[in-house]
């Protein structure tokens, strides 16, 4: 497993936020893409669209299966990863990098509160193991 930023923030379902200012950067962690395997294809929301916490905005498939990736805070979908669309294993090889999925303007901040630490997210998924 890669080193997880520490500056992100993470969810017991397997994703990460970056969050700056009122904008946060979403995606997988390599602990998901590990065990997804080879993803084939990412089903990328529409710009626009409005996500509550909890809500699945995508869905992530590799040759072992199809997963859909949770919201882990609210807002508008304001950017998609569309180098996605041609290379989704982007998310196999920099998962905190260039495999990012979308960014969305924050509702509410505080939701960030409720997530992992860098610390915490390593324990858990070692945990998983």
């Amino acid at each position: 497993m890669s080193n997880r930023p520490g500056h992100c923030k993470y969810t017991k379902d397997h994703e990460w936020a970056k969050i700056d200012g009122n904008v946060a950067t979403l995606g997988i962690t390599d602990h998901a893409a590990e065990l997804l395997g080879d993803i084939v294809h990412v089903d990328l929301p529409a710009v626009g669209k409005a996500v509550n916490k909890g809500d699945s905005f995508s869905a992530v498939e590799s040759v072992k299966s199809v997963s859909d990736v949770y919201t882990p805070l609210s807002g508008e979908v304001f950017e998609v990863n569309t180098a996605l669309n041609d290379n989704a294993g982007l998310i196999n090889q920099e998962p905190f990098g260039q495999g990012w999925i979308v960014k969305i303007k924050l509702s509410n901040a505080s939701e960030a509160d409720g997530l992992m630490s860098a610390d915490e997210y390593e324990k858990f998924a070692a945990a998983e193991h």
